[in-house]
């Protein structure tokens, strides 16, 4: 019976990653920590979010990070995930096609408008990328 089989955690995941002034775009990823880190930048931070899970940068806003998604009454800063919610496990799930619809357009709105890519690099990026030109 279903009740009785063991849990197997899935290697891969379909979500939605939401980089800073781009488009939210659907990727596979492994299911691990140190992917989803690497994803955000740092530490991660799991944000219930409708039936889903924002997985975003914990420290984003203390270290500076643009921000990427606004909601009413905050803002998530630096690129961030969309992944599904598998409460029955405690786990992360694939996002279905339903969901992958359903999110895509919620974080393209949602997602903070720039002007240009300059707009958003953090500022000692900017200048590391002018060094390395030969402009500072």
């Amino acid at each position: 019976t279903e009740e009785n089989e063991i849990y197997k955690r899935p290697d891969v995941l379909k979500v939605l990653l939401k980089r800073v002034g781009k488009e939210p775009e659907v990727v596979e990823i492994k299911n691990n920590l140190v992917t989803k880190q690497e994803l955000v930048g740092g530490l991660i931070e799991v944000v219930q979010y409708d039936d889903v899970i924002i997985i975003c940068n914990e420290e984003g806003k203390v270290l500076g990070l643009p921000p990427n998604l606004i909601f009413e009454l905050d803002y998530i800063a630096g690129d961030c995930f969309i992944v599904g919610d598998d409460y029955e496990h405690g786990d992360f799930k694939s996002l279905t096609d339903d969901e992958i619809r359903r999110y895509k357009k919620d974080l393209s709105d949602r997602g903070f408008k720039y002007k240009s890519e300059d707009d958003f690099i953090p500022s000692k990026e900017k200048e590391r990328g002018e060094r390395m030109r030969g402009k500072a």
